[in-house]
């Protein structure tokens, strides 16, 4: 895939990037190995306050920062610049807790003296994903620096500038030359840099295949990783919920991103009594939404990322429906105008038992099912090979133990659409991937958990 920013809602080609040779990759490579040596010996204190100083520049700059990322990847203006925001959240959340997250944890035992120690990787190779351009290479970025680590960063060939806008960042932010760096690199020069000596472990967000491609070839080198992968969440609403409420959030939680969200809601499942009400109103709610410019405030889709990925939801469309599902609304790209838009669409009626009733959709369309009661809700929530997150809606206590407890994925929320939080652990389990992000955990992954004992 080439190296370029290529407008989605126009097709227009913008700005194309000549990929690194293998010289300025070894270069780059030697740079983040002598800046690593460095930067380890930094306090937390100085680091905290370079990642401060990054949270202001974001906050400074967040219309131009929006723009970019809606000009590569189509996101609504508005959700960029909600974006951004959040990228001054995580690193404030770091810079402020850190230090503490980090400090020497005292064990007693029969030495003199001993304590769990937390000390840096060294590199850290980051493949970052396009669908939210900064807010991933951010989340991974804030724990990563303040452990003292260094950061190398392949992000999705479609999204160039925003990564070479996020090095430039950090650099202004104070942190020394090479601490954190963009390649821009196509995949297939990942396994080689998984093979460098300097090279300590790897994160990705992504799919499927791209996690167990990185797994594999780490694995040959005994490297660790944390993978953030796919997900088909499910929505699942019983009928003592608040059913306004209920549609309202599962509205934003399916478009959110332009529908190009792991962790956006994509099954609904919905309990019979209450699932004549549900249907009518999410089809009122997505009626109602405007697709188009993305830069235009009153936008609520804007483009798929590429013509790619509008042709594979399609096709995925089109396969329910030979399956027989039934489109209430949408079902086919807009045609008559350029760049990659879907409409938001409804289907309903897809036998449960069918792969395509499993798959993870990547984009505005909503699969609704309708089940007898909570037994039949939790299995077929359960039923895919993803595992990332979960919301439920019922205003019975029981009801919600049982779907806390019984419910297989690594975020379940009740009464509310599944997000990210600096706060909590994020990520998932069976497909969708393996490791934590965020909170403490996060930045547990990618640290030496060392022991000492003194006698």
């Amino acid at each position: 895939m080439a190296i370029a920013t290529i407008n989605p809602a126009t097709g227009e080609t913008i700005k194309t990037f000549e990929p690194l040779k293998d010289v300025e990759i070894a270069a780059k490579l030697d740079l983040a190995g002598q800046a690593f040596e460095q930067y380890r010996r930094t306090n937390f204190s100085q680091r905290s306050h370079w990642l401060q100083k990054a949270a202001e520049i974001l906050e400074q700059e967040k219309a131009d920062f929006a723009k970019l990322m809606t000009l590569e990847m189509g996101k609504p203006f508005k959700a960029a610049i909600a974006e951004v925001e959040k990228c001054a959240l995580v690193c404030r959340y770091y810079a402020e807790h850190a230090p503490s997250f980090l400090a020497d944890v005292p064990v007693k035992t029969d030495a003199s003296h001993s304590v769990v120690r937390y000390q840096p990787l060294g590199v850290i190779l980051a493949v970052m994903p396009w669908n939210f351009p900064f807010w991933q290479v951010f989340r991974f970025a804030a724990p990563t620096l303040m452990a003292g680590n260094v950061g190398l960063l392949k992000h999705a060939s479609n999204v160039p500038q925003c990564a070479l806008a996020i090095e430039d960042i950090l650099q202004r932010a104070g942190f020394p030359q090479g601490v954190f760096q963009t390649l821009l690199i196509g995949a297939a020069k990942v396994a080689d840099l998984m093979a460098d000596d300097r090279v300590k472990a790897a994160t990705l967000t992504g799919s499927e295949p791209a996690g167990a491609s990185l797994a594999a070839v780490s694995g040959k080198q005994l490297k660790k990783t944390v993978l953030e992968l796919g997900g088909s969440d499910p929505f699942i609403v019983l009928a003592s919920a608040d059913i306004e409420a209920a549609v309202a959030t599962a509205t934003t939680a399916r478009m959110l991103n332009n529908g190009q969200s792991c962790i956006a809601a994509k099954r609904f499942i919905v309990e019979d009594a209450i699932a004549d009400k549900f249907e009518k109103l999410l089809l009122e709610k997505f009626a109602a939404l405007k697709v188009g410019d993305p830069m235009q405030p009153d936008t609520n889709i804007g483009p798929l990322a590429t013509p790619d990925i509008l042709q594979e939801l399609d096709q995925q469309v089109q396969n329910a429906v030979k399956t027989g599902g039934k489109v209430l609304i949408g079902g086919h790209p807009l045609a008559g105008r350029p760049g990659n838009f879907y409409p938001p669409t409804i289907i309903i009626d897809i036998p449960i038992d069918t792969p395509i009733a499993r798959e993870e959709f990547f984009g505005p369309v909503a699969l609704l099912f309708r089940i007898p009661d909570i037994d039949a809700a939790i299995k077929l929530a359960n039923d895919t090979p993803f595992g990332l997150g979960a919301s439920a809606w019922t205003t019975n206590d029981q009801e919600r133990d049982r779907l806390i407890e019984e419910i297989e994925a690594g975020a379940v929320f009740i009464n509310d659409m599944v997000k990210s939080d600096p706060r909590l652990p994020f990520g998932g389990i069976k497909r969708s991937g393996y490791g934590r992000e965020l909170s403490i955990q996060g930045l547990h992954e990618f640290v030496n958990v060392k022991s000492v004992w003194v006698k």
